[in-house]
This record gives structure tokens, C-alpha cells and sequence, in this order.
């Protein structure tokens, strides 16, 4: 058999169309035929790149992840601004960055997918909060913006509240349960010396990120 001169544009446009489909139909309802189908490639050229559909998106997830990782890395090292300021402009980013949307709509319900459920909270204790939470916190307790303690186990319970009990993908929620979290959320985070993290813009665009489970 001829050998592929391109592999990595194999995988690109095997990714691409992916993301599409999970995008377009959701990533249940997206088949590994429809992405052969798609791509126009043989079950064949998929598998010997992909092991599974999982495997697709775990590689998207892995570019966006990427992707997400310079842009926080920027905000962390801008001089400009306070710990306090960074910790706040990390979580509007998140939000309204179109890296974001895409993630969101891609990812499918994670209590159903244990597998991915697993890769975030590895992502988020091993990456997001030791690289770019914690030393934001540790840079508000040195510049008197924030007044916290213990910024690693802060670092960490920041982010499994916000990319787990607030994200959209965890299970369906209404939009009103949604906003009442975010409304905890700001109650929690003002008891741990941070303020209210979230505006109103922020929650609401929160509420707006459910997917399922809106009354009829």
C-alpha cells in the first residue's frame, strides 16, 4: 500500500471534520461512519490514527486545551494588571473566548463519559490550577489585592467548581438552576476573601450555556 506523504494533514482533516459533526449533530449522535463518510477516507486511514471516536476527541480537546493554556499563560504574566484582576479576566475569558464556545459544544455530558470526566480533573490538577490559578492567587496575596490563604487548594477548588459544578457539560440543568450556582458561586467566593468572580454578564451567559433540560 502507498504510504501517506501527509499524515498530519490526515489527522487535521480527520479532526476538522469531527469537530464539525460533534459540533453540527453532538458527539453521541455522531457515528464513526459518519466521520468516514465525511472525511472521505477508509476505516482504514481512520484507525490508523484514531483507536475510537473517544480517541477524536480527545485529540480536539487536546488542541483546545493547547489553545487555552497560551491564552491564560498570557493573562498570568501581563504586568499590568493585579492577582485580583488576572483571577477575574482568566474566568471571563473562559467564557466568552470562541475556543470556549467550540469546547462546550463539542464535549459530550461527562457523568456519562466517566473517560472524559477523568481527563478534566486531571487536566485541572495536574495543568490549570498549579500553572495558572494558583500563581495568580499567590500574586494577589503578595500585591494586597487578594486576602487568601492556602492558594493551592484554593487553586484547586476554583476550578472543580467552576469546570465542574458550573460547566454545562457536567449534566443537563435548566438555565435557571444554572444562574441560582453561579449566584452561590459569588456567595462562596466572597467567603473565601475573593469577591464576587462573577458579573452578571458572566452569569448569564452561564445560564445560556445549558444545552438540555429547559422545560418544554
Amino acid at each position: 500500500m502507498a504510504r501517506n506523504k501527509h499524515p498530519e494533514e490526515t489527522v487535521q482533516r480527520i479532526l476538522s471534520t469531527a469537530g464539525r459533526l460533534f459540533l453540527e449533530q453532538g458527539y453521541d449522535g455522531t457515528s464513526l461512519q459518519d466521520i468516514i463518510r465525511e472525511t472521505g477516507l477508509s476505516k482504514g486511514a481512520i484507525y490508523h490514527h484514531f483507536s475510537s471516536k473517544e480517541d477524536i476527541l480527545e485529540k480536539i480537546c487536546y488542541q483546545l486545551g493547547l489553545e487555552n493554556q497560551a491564552r491564560f499563560a498570557k493573562i498570568r504574566d501581563d504586568k499590568t494588571m493585579t492577582g485580583r484582576e488576572k483571577l477575574r479576566e482568566i474566568f471571563r475569558s473562559a467564557m466568552f473566548h470562541p475556543n470556549q464556545q467550540q469546547a462546550l459544544s463539542v464535549v459530550p455530558y461527562l457523568l456519562d463519559h466517566p473517560r472524559f470526566l477523568a481527563i478534566e480533573i486531571r487536566s485541572l490538577l495536574q495543568i490549570a490550577a498549579p500553572d495558572y490559578i494558583q500563581p495568580v492567587l499567590e500574586e494577589g496575596m503578595a500585591d494586597g489585592s487578594l486576602q487568601v490563604q492556602h492558594p493551592q487548594a484554593l487553586a484547586e477548588a476554583l476550578l472543580f467548581l467552576t469546570d465542574l459544578w458550573l460547566c454545562p457539560t457536567l449534566q443537563p440543568m435548566t438555565s435557571q438552576d444554572m444562574y441560582a450556582r453561579c449566584q452561590v458561586f459569588n456567595q462562596l467566593t466572597q467567603g473565601m476573601g475573593l469577591g464576587r468572580l462573577l458579573d452578571e454578564d458572566v452569569m448569564e451567559a452561564f445560564a445560556r450555556r445549558t444545552r438540555r433540560g429547559e422545560p418544554s
